[in-house]
């Protein structure tokens, strides 16, 4: 199906304002460099979203808008019907600007200063932001760890356990059982759970995303959840802004309503974003599926490459995801001198894993033109094998 699209046509984005590219000396320093960082693709996103930008544009009046409108929640509920064979309750929605926002907005309902907020490490930056700028505690547990869980779960002052499912930056695709645990858990220890889910629509072939609402009361007690995403990762369409969830108590929810309508001023949302999401639930399944074939090449290039030169990583692609996350201890490199290497004489830009809490690591996005995944790994073994020759010659690099 990826032969239907354009995915290999480079679209240049310096001087769009596009983190990515524009931005790229922030975080590294240094301008120019080619880069594979944060987390969004080159791709421009679906056709039938763009159509449907351009008719909504063309239209020429952009008052005060809702969300709370059959349109869109139908297209959710029609979402996750066809590619979860999920049946949602549309009561349960909310709306916000974006998935951190909502993150936010739920820490500081249903969590004091000084809380414990439980994570899976390597963590997400933007979970890590968010925790501590709210002056929570983020307690780390590592991902497959369940006695590490269970332990950090049962502190009595542990009050959320912040799910990122699909798992950021390994692309783990969690199992119907080990989610079923985790709600057991929860509900037993008195800890709510936040899932987000925004990375589920990327999940890979022989991989099922199972969404929080099918195994939320898993202990019949129901528990304090919240299911957070948003349909800007998969379709490429960030800038827009705009993210929903579900809340399933229904206090809870109207508190989530209210602090957004009042506290936060953000009753109106930004109506090309509920355009775009409209769009892409209806008609761009098959764009995505293209899409998600053409990034999975992507990820097999880049196994095919590693296992060539440096077969001691023993690396696999990820479950899920754009984001090819690298496990390069065995190569035995100072991550700092790696990324000396990366960036002065290779001229790229890749995140290092301590960005995540994880040494040793490399995050390498490969949602972008093939010629470009090539030229990044190809970066990347070439900087890996100059820091080891290094190490053992006293010349240096």
């Amino acid at each position: 199906m990826a032969e239907l699209y354009d995915f290999d046509t480079a679209i240049d984005r310096r001087g769009t304002w596009c983190i990515q590219w524009d931005g790229v000396a922030d975080r590294f320093g240094v301008d120019g460099l080619l880069p594979f960082t944060i987390s969004d693709m080159d791709f421009a996103t679906a056709p039938e979203v763009l159509a449907a930008l351009r008719a909504r544009l063309d239209h020429g009046v952009f008052g005060y808008t809702t969300w709370q409108q059959d349109d869109f929640r139908s297209a959710v509920a029609h979402w996750y019907a066809t590619r979860y064979g999920t049946e949602i309750d549309t009561g349960q929605l909310v709306y916000g600007p974006s998935v951190l926002n909502q993150l936010s907005q739920l820490l500081q309902m249903w969590t004091a200063e000084g809380d414990g907020i439980v994570v899976h490490t390597p963590t997400y930056d933007g979970f890590r932001k968010a925790i501590t700028g709210l002056g929570r505690e983020l307690r780390g547990v590592p991902v497959g760890d369940e006695e590490a869980l269970v332990r950090e779960l049962a502190r009595p002052d542990a009050k959320v356990l912040v799910l990122c499912s699909p798992h950021n930056p390994t692309g783990r695709v969690w199992t119907a059982d080990e989610l079923t645990r985790m709600a057991e858990l929860a509900e037993r220890y008195g800890v709510a759970v936040v899932s987000d889910e925004i990375h589920a629509d990327f999940v890979h072939e022989g991989y099922v995303h199972v969404p929080w609402t099918r195994v939320a009361g898993a202990g019949d007690g129901g528990g304090r959840w919240a299911l957070i995403t948003s349909g800007s990762k998969a379709f490429n369409f960030p800038a827009l802004t705009g993210s929903y969830g579900l809340i399933g108590n229904p206090a809870d929810r109207a508190e989530f309503l209210r602090r957004m309508e009042t506290a936060e001023g953000l009753a109106s949302p930004a109506v090309l974003s509920l355009t775009a999401h409209i769009a892409a639930y209806r008609e761009g399944g098959p764009w995505l599926d293209a899409v998600r074939a053409y990034v999975a090449g992507n990820l097999g290039h880049v196994a095919e490459r590693l296992s060539a030169d440096l077969p001691e990583l023993g690396w696999e692609p990820p479950q899920a995801g754009y984001l090819a996350w690298i496990d390069l201890r065995a190569a035995g490199v100072d991550d700092a001198e790696l990324q000396r290497v990366l960036v002065e004489r290779e001229r790229v830009a890749i995140m290092g894993g301590s960005v995540y809490g994880a040494p040793g690591f490399v995050r390498l996005n490969v949602g972008c033109p093939r010629a470009k995944v090539e030229r990044g790994v190809e970066a990347l073994i070439r900087a890996v094998k100059a820091v080891r020759a290094a190490t053992s010659s006293p010349s240096g690099v």
